[in-house]
Formats: C-alpha cells, sequence, structure tokens
C-alpha cells in the first residue's frame, strides 16, 4: 500500500464528506506529529498499535559486494525503528 492508497482508506473510514485533500492532511498532520514526538521526545507510543523510537547506528565499514577490496566508511547516523503492538502482531 502506498501513500496514496492509504489517503484513500483514510477518507472512506472518516465518511463520504470527507475529500482526499482533507483525509491527506490528517494522515500528515499524524506523521509530522510522530516525526516531531520522537525528534523531540525520543519515542512515540500508541496503545494497540506500537511504538516508533529513536535509534542510533554507530559508524562502521561497508564493502561493495562486487569489489570486497574496496572498504567504504559508513558514517554514524540516527534512524527511526518501529515495534508493533502485542495486539497488532495478533491480528496480523
Amino acid at each position: 500500500m502506498n501513500k496514496a492508497q492509504l489517503i484513500e482508506e483514510v477518507q472512506k473510514k472518516l465518511g463520504g464528506d470527507t475529500s482526499k485533500r482533507a483525509a491527506g492532511e490528517a494522515l500528515d498532520a499524524v506523521l509530522e506529529s510522530i516525526t516531531q514526538g520522537v525528534k523531540k521526545h525520543g519515542r512515540v507510543l500508541i496503545v494497540g498499535f506500537g511504538t516508533f523510537k529513536l535509534a542510533h547506528r554507530n559508524e562502521r565499514m561497508g564493502r561493495n559486494p562486487k569489489k570486497p577490496e574496496i572498504a567504504v566508511k559508513i558514517p554514524a547516523s540516527n534512524t527511526m525503528r518501529f515495534t508493533a503492538a502485542e495486539v497488532l502482531k495478533k491480528t496480523l
């Protein structure tokens, strides 16, 4: 499912009066809030759905499989991880 399909599903769930634009704005607001919450607090917990957490990746060495003799330094970075809640896992 891509973002456009997700917006259509949100529009259906909100009812016939809701436009695709309003559903898209609602989805964007939720995603932005999750991003800001993780950035500010380090994690966002949505009960019954899961947890978004900030994770740190240390600097490491990587190699091109076609030229394994050439090592490349991959810099340290931050990323976001998601852990599904038990309720969500049971529904899948």
